[in-house]
């Protein structure tokens, strides 16, 4: 199983942009799955979650700017991403908890990351 992630770029400051991410492989369900990122010099911190169900949890410096949603039948999930600032500048990284057969547990996989740049 593998997680691919895209939509990142360069943007101005308020500018927009949407990140998808997808697994590919062989997957029996998708449970939670979110965003974070990692911004140079720092942690990787959660951006965002969105559980099975579609409970949507934000990070403070996200709320009322983002917006994580998630397509079940594709197993996709986006961060729709607003009035960018550059201290939003990161790679931002999916994650989802799969399970691959009903004799395992879950098990949380990460995507490659995508680069977003948000110029001044």
């Amino acid at each position: 199983v593998q997680l691919q992630a895209s939509g990142g770029g360069l943007v101005h400051t308020g500018g927009s942009l949407r990140l998808s991410c997808a697994p590919t492989g062989s997957i029996l369900r998708v449970a939670a799955m979110a965003w974070y990122r990692q911004a140079p010099g720092k942690e990787r911190e959660l951006v965002a979650r969105i559980s099975s169900g579609g409970t949507a949890r934000y990070a403070d410096s996200a709320e009322d700017r983002f917006t994580i949603s998630r397509d079940n039948s594709k197993n996709a999930v986006y961060l729709q991403m607003s009035s960018l600032k550059p201290e939003d500048t990161a790679v931002y990284y999916c994650s989802a908890q799969i399970t691959t057969s009903y004799s395992d547990d879950y098990k949380r996989y990460w995507g490659q990351g995508t680069l977003v740049t948000v110029s001044s």
